[in-house]
């Protein structure tokens, strides 16, 4: 029973990994298209509390029921899938944690540019297509190890 809850919290953190930095990486992009600086004000503020409600729980919880379950289970950490895991998933904080940092910069960009009524600065846009670019192995990281965590290959 205790194993169960603690597998179904780890599907649960998988979960929000995916599908808060689907959501995030959409409305970001979508309010970016826009080049409002209004629109990306807002979009990059909700964008950033939900990066730390989600996102940041699930960055927590997601190691500690993975051990929890290996232990459990029998599964040595130096099984090859579950080494794997963990390696991709500090690949994936390497590339997740900037985008933390560049995402509330961005907003206060916008923010600036709004109260002072003016365009958004270039330096937005280089942050911008920083974040854009950061995502990329971050999602396709998250991706491999859910694949990982499923089919749970021998390697």
């Amino acid at each position: 029973m205790w194993i169960d809850v603690i597998r179904w919290l780890h599907i649960i953190g998988a979960t929000l990994l995916l599908g808060t930095g689907a959501g995030i990486a959409f409305f970001m992009v979508m309010a970016h298209r826009t080049k409002d600086a209004k629109i990306i004000a807002h979009t990059s503020h909700i964008v950033v509390i939900a990066d730390w409600v989600f996102t940041a729980s699930a960055v927590i919880l997601q190691p500690i029921t993975g051990v929890l379950l290996a232990k459990n289970i029998g599964w040595p950490l130096t099984e090859g899938w579950v080494l794997w895991s963990l390696l991709l998933y500090v690949f994936v904080g390497l590339f997740w944690l900037p985008v933390i940092w560049i995402q509330h910069q961005m907003m206060l960009i916008a923010k600036h540019a709004l109260q002072d009524t003016t365009e958004l600065p270039a330096r937005y846009f280089k942050l911008f297509n920083i974040w854009f670019i950061c995502g990329f192995p971050a999602f396709l990281g998250v991706l491999a190890i859910i694949w990982l965590m499923v089919s749970r290959p021998v390697l």
